[in-house]
């Protein structure tokens, strides 16, 4: 697909678009408090790094999220196991903070639904590595939801991400788009993203009873729900995958 990729900064007007955009994540996932916090921030604190995919329509047919932290701060230097939210909140405390960043992560790339299979997500995270290289960053990190995981949340996160097809690539699609890019996966984020609520949202946000005691199956779940019908409250805690890409 023809695409011209533009960070927000260079194109603000697009940024509406860019919100409206349909997309295909699974109604609970919206709900972790971090992205509900901060998502809507990063825009806004920085448009620079932040990526839209238009068609030769000018249709906004992806975007791409990312933020500058500093890895190399006093207390980190390994990537966290809270993953998706943890590096989120490292970023906004050290913007806060004034602290230099030395990495960018990657937080989200969304393709829509009418646009998916055409090698847009590769496109973009080709534009996002080039985008952090032009800004003078020398590795981007990226907390992957692999996309297919959904299909058996029973297996073992870190089984899933090491496991491989015939041509040593990686058996997850979006992870195979990462290794080809460059990435190299690092390990597990074991707590990447928490959603808790009553069981009566999580009744609205997925139309199953959820009735049962313990781990329960919810469709685009990465991991079984903790469910507590005695208490009235389910807890979802997603697993992600780090992969490095070294500029």
């Amino acid at each position: 697909m023809d695409l011209k990729i533009t960070s927000l900064a260079e194109r603000p007007e697009l940024a509406d678009a860019m919100w409206a955009m349909d997309d295909t994540w699974a109604e609970f996932v919206q709900y972790d408090p971090v992205a509900w916090s901060l998502m809507t921030r990063i825009p806004v604190e920085w448009p620079e790094h932040v990526l839209v995919a238009t068609d030769a329509g000018g249709e906004v047919v992806a975007r791409a999220f990312s933020v500058p932290f500093a890895l190399g701060a006093d207390g980190r230097g390994e990537l966290p196991g809270g993953g998706w939210d943890a590096v989120m909140l490292w970023a906004f405390s050290d913007l806060k903070r004034g602290r230099e960043p030395d990495t960018v992560s990657a937080i989200e790339i969304t393709v829509a639904p009418d646009a998916q299979g055409h090698g847009v997500s590769g496109q973009v995270l080709a534009a996002l590595r080039e985008n952090a290289r032009g800004r003078g960053f020398t590795e981007v990190v990226a907390p992957v939801r692999p996309n297919a995981k959904h299909l058996e949340p029973a297996t073992p996160i870190e089984e899933y991400a090491r496991r491989t097809r015939a041509d040593g690539l990686p058996h997850d699609p979006w992870l195979r788009v990462h290794v080809r890019a460059g990435g190299v996966i690092e390990k597990v984020a074991p707590a990447s993203m928490t959603v808790s609520g009553t069981l009566e949202r999580w009744r609205a946000w997925t139309g199953l009873p959820l009735d049962e005691e313990g781990l329960v199956e919810v469709p685009g779940a990465l991991v079984p729900v903790h469910c507590e019908p005695g208490r009235g409250y389910a807890v979802y805690v997603e697993p992600n995958v780090w992969v490095r890409h070294a500029l």
